[in-house]
Parts: structure tokens; C-alpha cells; sequence
């Protein structure tokens, strides 16, 4: 059985915020930055990598459509 690990990336310009997929997040792999996008905004990053599973939770519930899923194989 193949094993999967996700990663994430987040359009941080295009970012603006709104903490859903955070919230959303079942393995508490996002949150918002301390640092601002060049629109003011705390822009959601990933701060546990290695807990993403891929689940694509994050890009559901993004009304902007800023963030990409993707699957990995893992040895």
C-alpha cells in the first residue's frame, strides 16, 4: 500500500487571510503569518509540513482559490 504526504502552496499575495482554511485544517498544518502580504494581509503558510496529509480540506474552503494541494509518495 502506497503511503501519501501532502504539501501545500499558498498564493501569498493573493492571500487574504480569512483564516477558513486554517480552521479547516484537520491536522493543524496552516496558519496565518506574522509577517503581511503587499496587501496588508497575514497570509496563511504552512508551519507543520510534515503533518499534511493531503486531505485538500484547505482548498475547498478557500473563497479565493489560492492554494494548491499536492501528493507525495513516501518511501
Amino acid at each position: 500500500m502506497a503511503k501519501f504526504r501532502g504539501a501545500i502552496v499558498v498564493d501569498k499575495e493573493k492571500c487574504k487571510g480569512c483564516n477558513l482554511c486554517v480552521v479547516a485544517c484537520p491536522t493543524k498544518t496552516l496558519d496565518l503569518a506574522k509577517e503581511v502580504n503587499g496587501k496588508g494581509y497575514h497570509y496563511s503558510e504552512m508551519v507543520n509540513p510534515e503533518a499534511c496529509i493531503g486531505c485538500a480540506s484547505c482548498a475547498l474552503v478557500c473563497p479565493d482559490s489560492v492554494i494548491t494541494v499536492y501528493k507525495m509518495n513516501v518511501q
